[in-house]
């Protein structure tokens, strides 16, 4: 058995791992379509609202971050390293929040802000999932299993139209009752290539409490990991993860021989701008 880390955290300090892949081809089309603003939607503590405003930063986008809930000052440190980045932040109730796709809530923000290139929350879209894809052809090692975490579900969809035959992607769910997400992975992989694609499942049994929750059996796992291995997990995604890969590993879920890949996807440290 072996465990191999695909540290997609390294690529980039303020535009790590998934964030970057999802972001890559979106900031193309919007070029494309002469959009110099790009808008997207997150909570307060939100990585994907922290990466766009680096991608805006970086490449030459105004960015518009719609926050979920009230504004609270002084800023939390993500969403002033947003607004530090030159996003524009902006609010909404929880209750509109959670139409956030629908036409009244985009029409209403065009009115507002005029025209721009809207990111759904978390960055997944037809866009997005090719860049995730392109990760499988940058391992090296031959391998049988990639293990990654899933918030949205646009990386293992990605992921999973990258593989080859005899491989497989096993996503574990952040949040709590994530099962919903294989409809929605779905969903996202038919609008993109037409169907289904890929061999790929969801473990929903590490959320550990849901999505930014932790326990003491998690933060003991995380001491332990960064004593063996001088690597700090990201508690909120990358250490559930890697919390159900040695699990599944320890009841004996893979034979002999088996090569698993580790997607090490970010980081939930907030960078300095």
């Amino acid at each position: 058995m072996r465990v191999l880390l695909k540290r997609d955290d390294l690529i980039h300090p303020e535009l790590p791992g998934n964030k970057w892949r999802k972001l890559k081809y979106n900031v193309t089309a919007a070029r494309e379509l002469g959009l110099g603003t790009l808008l997207t939607f997150g909570g307060a503590y939100s990585n994907h609202i922290r990466a766009t405003a680096a991608a805006g930063h970086y490449w030459g986008f105004n960015t518009i971050g719609v926050i979920r809930g009230e504004e609270h000052l002084p800023l939390n440190p993500s969403l002033a390293y947003a607004a530090g980045r030159g996003m524009q932040l902006t609010y909404l109730d929880r209750t509109s929040y959670r139409a956030n796709a629908s036409d009244e809530v985009t029409d209403s923000l065009h009115r507002k802000f005029g025209d721009f290139y809207l990111l759904p929350e978390g960055g997944s879209n037809t866009q997005a999932l090719p860049g995730c894809a392109e990760l499988v052809a940058e391992l090296t090692e031959p391998f049988d299993v990639l293990f990654c975490a899933v918030g949205t579900g646009g990386t293992l969809a990605g992921i999973a139209a990258g593989l080859s035959a005899n491989q497989q992607v096993v996503g574990v769910p952040v949040l709590k009752g994530g099962a919903y997400l294989e409809n929605e992975i779905i969903e996202l992989q038919e609008r993109t290539y037409g169907s289904r694609v890929g061999e790929w499942r969801l473990d929903c049994g590490y959320h550990f409490g849901g999505y930014a929750k932790r326990t003491l059996e998690l933060d003991d796992f995380i001491d332990d990991f960064e004593s063996r291995h001088g690597l700090l997990l990201d508690w909120v995604y990358v250490a559930k993860m890697m919390f159900a890969l040695f699990d599944h590993v320890s009841r004996g879920a893979f034979p002999d021989g088996t090569t698993i890949v580790a997607l090490i996807s970010g980081s939930s440290d907030i960078p300095e701008p």
